[in-house]
């Protein structure tokens, strides 16, 4: 998983090609393109204090971008990391994760899955 904080995501950015942009135009992938393609959705999600989802994995991985208040996201094996307002969150395909608000606060993110979601059991509550 590969947590990139809102101070970061503009400085690792590519020039785009100039034939289909006027003026500079720059971009960075946050989640590349399967091949063959697999079904992909964008979903705005609230999370209220204290929720948070179950470990999951999707098929061709996941985007979060969050857009309010802060929250938590762990890998499976890894220790919960903070994520807060301008956060991108990348899982890969097949990785198991889970993500959500703290207790103190809600938690929105944008969220692209790609590929069918595998669901698994309940998730621990982090502490903050």
């Amino acid at each position: 998983m590969e947590i990139t904080p809102k101070d970061r995501a503009l400085a690792d950015l590519k020039p785009l090609d100039p034939a289909h942009f006027t003026g500079r135009a720059a971009a960075r992938e946050l989640l590349a393109t399967q091949k063959p393609a697999l079904s992909t959705s964008a979903i705005v999600v609230r999370f209220e204090p204290g929720a948070r989802n179950y470990w999951h994995a999707h098929e061709g991985g996941q985007v979060l971008y969050v857009i309010e208040g802060a929250g938590w996201v762990q890998v499976r094996g890894g220790a919960p990391q903070q994520i807060q307002v301008g956060d991108a969150v990348r899982a890969e395909p097949g990785e198991v994760h889970w993500h959500g608000a703290g207790r103190s606060g809600p938690l929105s993110h944008i969220a692209i899955n790609v590929g069918e979601a595998r669901w698994f059991e309940e998730s621990p509550a982090p502490g903050d």
